[in-house]
């Protein structure tokens, strides 16, 4: 039985993240990496043995087969998996890890696919013993459990409690990032009827109240401007807030992009709405995504010029506080250490009891913010 499993290896977040867990899993800890090609898995655990690594097993694996996805998911303690678009590519996985009683981290972004796989498997999971973990990568760690600490040094009592995220960006995102967005654009009342559905069966906590929102405003303190995200971290943040009292009875998160000047931020809406219509177009949709797949990861000399810087401004009563997550390149190389450092704290580390469709503030919390500090990202 291996500890944790690593579906996608070979592709370019996939390697970064093989390359991560074979220099930092715990000595005597197994793990595998997985996938279609063998050559390819042993090329890559050739090379992360030449460069210091512990050597992972090789297994195939491939998400159209159902018996190889039950072999896998039975044959560890924890699957990650870098393998999207995961409308597309991401329901095996979590069919069988919730059968087995397997625990899951993947990288995804798409709020359908995470209603979706509640709809479908979350009951499972619950009876099976599985945590299945969605958004482990810059989709939604900074926020989450930002949001988190936030809260925590806060300590609401009573008083409505309201954050504010503002989060910066000098970076590439990865080809799988940009078909996913692709793929939600144009999928935009499917993922609303699936929201929907959620919420007419999923329990909401009695007494509380828990919200996102925002307008288009000045940033932080009066600095830039400040433009509302529709992405998935407001709705991950707000299912971590239902599942913990501490977060208070009355509890809003407001999710933004931050930018210095006003062009900037016009010059994006514009953008946002050309794609916005075009993605509508199936032809040019194609287009777009069999471009974004071509495209290959950025240099490491590119990847170490970027970085992430996220504020969060938190308020109770008459308590302020403000916190902040920094990191480097935030589509690439922090993603693959909170993938990474997720799938080693559901192996390793002392946990709450949660089963069942979960988020990263309340199955891991304060154990995967260690982690995340010793890894250096700042979690001030």
């Amino acid at each position: 039985m291996a500890d944790i499993a690593l579906l996608g290896a070979t592709g370019f977040v996939g390697r970064l993240t093989a390359a991560y867990l074979g220099r930092h899993l715990p000595d005597g800890a197994r793990w595998q990496i997985a996938g279609r090609s063998v050559a390819k898995l042993e090329s890559l655990a050739d090379t992360i043995e030449a460069d210091g690594g512990a050597r992972p097993e090789v297994v195939v694996a491939d998400v159209n087969d159902a018996d190889s996805m039950t072999r896998l998911a039975e044959g560890t303690r924890v699957l990650a998996t870098t393998v999207g678009p995961y409308l597309r590519y991401g329901e095996a996985a979590v069919r069988a890890c919730a059968a087995a009683g397997t625990d899951y981290v993947d990288l995804t972004g798409e709020p359908e696919f995470v209603d979706r796989m509640w709809l479908r498997y979350h009951e499972t999971a619950e009876r099976s013993g599985a945590r299945l973990v969605h958004a482990c990568g810059f989709d939604s760690v900074p926020y989450d459990l930002g949001v988190l600490r936030t809260v925590q040094k806060l300590r609401p009592s009573g008083d409505p409690v309201r954050v504010r995220g503002y989060i910066r960006t000098s970076a590439m995102f990865s080809a799988g990032t940009v078909q996913s967005a692709i793929g939600q654009i144009s999928r935009t009342r499917h993922a609303s009827q699936t929201g929907q559905l959620r919420r007419t069966q999923e329990q909401r906590p009695p007494g509380r109240a828990v919200r996102s929102g925002g307008k288009i405003g000045r940033g932080p303190r009066g600095r830039g401007w400040a433009l509302p995200l529709p992405t998935i971290d407001p709705q991950i943040v707000k299912r971590s807030a239902r599942a913990n009292p501490a977060y208070g009875d009355d509890f809003t998160y407001e999710h933004y992009a931050w930018f210095r000047r006003l062009p900037m931020m016009a010059g994006t809406i514009a953008a946002a709405a050309v794609v916005g219509l075009a993605v509508q177009i199936g032809p040019i949709r194609g287009a777009l995504s069999r471009l974004a797949g071509m495209a290959g990861g950025p240099s490491k000399r590119r990847r170490d010029a970027s970085w992430f810087r996220l504020q969060l401004l938190g308020s109770a009563g008459d308590t302020s506080v403000t916190t902040e997550v920094r990191g480097g390149d935030p589509g690439y190389d922090e993603t693959a250490v909170m993938l990474s450092e997720s799938a080693m704290c559901l192996a390793f580390d002392e946990l709450p009891a949660v089963t069942g469709q979960t988020t990263t503030a309340t199955c891991m919390g304060d154990a995967l913010i260690g982690r995340l500090v010793r890894a250096g990202i700042t979690i001030d």
